[in-house]
């Protein structure tokens, strides 16, 4: 077992019996760490993921350290449209409800390479695969109101602005820059859905889970993953990285600063862009451009 300090949730009780969730990437790292939280407190736990065999380890092991059965796979590759179309058609069919939805899932600085819809595969992982994901579970998650949508961002939002005349990375790619530009929009999206979601009971919060040791950095140098280990006093571990996704999560009372960002499960500040609305506006348009979709 863990030895965590969970002091920053103060609902760390909270029961979600009854309740039902769904968080992308819960086969491993900080997804698989806030499923584990979340199956211990009741809730019915979809683990959305790519990698189906990985997914049924983390699924025993988390059915073994909680006793909770209502923990589910579901298939979801979210660097295919046609793949998060099925698994959002398949879930409105079997699912009464949605609750908590968790876009957790990420690539970080991978090598240039593009989604099976031509997106450059940071910006089509992080941000339209997630984005597309919300939009066809929306309806249900409003059914389900008072509901929330979670979104793991990054403070690599403050490393770069978008490229809007090149957000998908064509003319010049920088793996950094990119990953910076996907968590950017993360931020943004959060803060725009946000606002459009007013008055329906829905929340919707972004988050920097901190720097934690998870399989994100596997596309890194040797000499980075080297120096990460060196350093590793001053990272988190995953069980640590999920405490502010859990927070946002379950916490009471977070209604009122919903759009809002949040860092060691407190409301932070973020970059001057990502507080922009002009920008989020424009992003907005290009998203749903990108993506073939009508979202007000």
């Amino acid at each position: 077992p863990h030895s965590v300090d969970y002091s920053c949730i103060k609902s760390f009780f909270f029961r979600l019996d009854g309740k039902t969730v769904i968080i992308t990437g819960a086969n491993t790292g900080i997804g698989k760490e806030t499923a584990r939280d979340l199956a211990r407190r009741g809730a019915r736990i979809i683990m959305a993921c790519r990698d189906l065999e990985r997914a049924e380890e983390a699924r025993r092991d988390i059915l073994e350290d909680t006793g909770n059965e209502n923990v589910v796979i579901r298939k979801l590759d979210l660097s295919d449209t046609k793949s998060i179309r099925a698994f959002a058609e398949l879930i409105i069919k079997e699912e009464k409800q949605l609750n908590i939805l968790i876009n957790n899932a990420g690539v970080m600085m991978c090598p240039y390479s593009k989604t099976a819809d031509g997106f450059e595969l940071q910006l089509g992982v992080n941000h339209l695969g997630h984005v597309l994901l919300t939009y066809l579970l929306l309806d249900l998650i409003k059914h389900s109101a008072p509901a929330r949508i979670v979104v793991v961002a990054s403070v690599a939002h403050t490393w770069t602005g978008l490229r809007l005349d090149d957000i998908n990375s064509e003319r010049s790619y920088d793996t950094m820059k990119a990953y910076g530009q996907s968590k950017l929009a993360n931020v943004l999206f959060a803060r725009s859905l946000a606002k459009r979601l007013q008055g329906t009971g829905v929340s919707v919060f972004s988050l920097h889970p901190g720097v934690v040791q998870s399989d994100l950095w596997r596309h890194q140098h040797q000499c980075i993953q080297v120096a990460v280990k060196i350093f590793r006093i001053f990272t988190k571990t995953t069980v640590e990285g999920a405490q502010t996704t859990i927070y946002c999560a379950v916490e009471a009372g977070l209604e009122s600063q919903s759009g809002g960002y949040f860092s060691d499960c407190a409301p932070a500040r973020c970059s001057r862009t990502a507080s922009d609305d002009d920008l989020a506006q424009q992003l907005w348009e290009i998203t749903c451009n990108m993506l073939g979709i009508t979202w007000q």
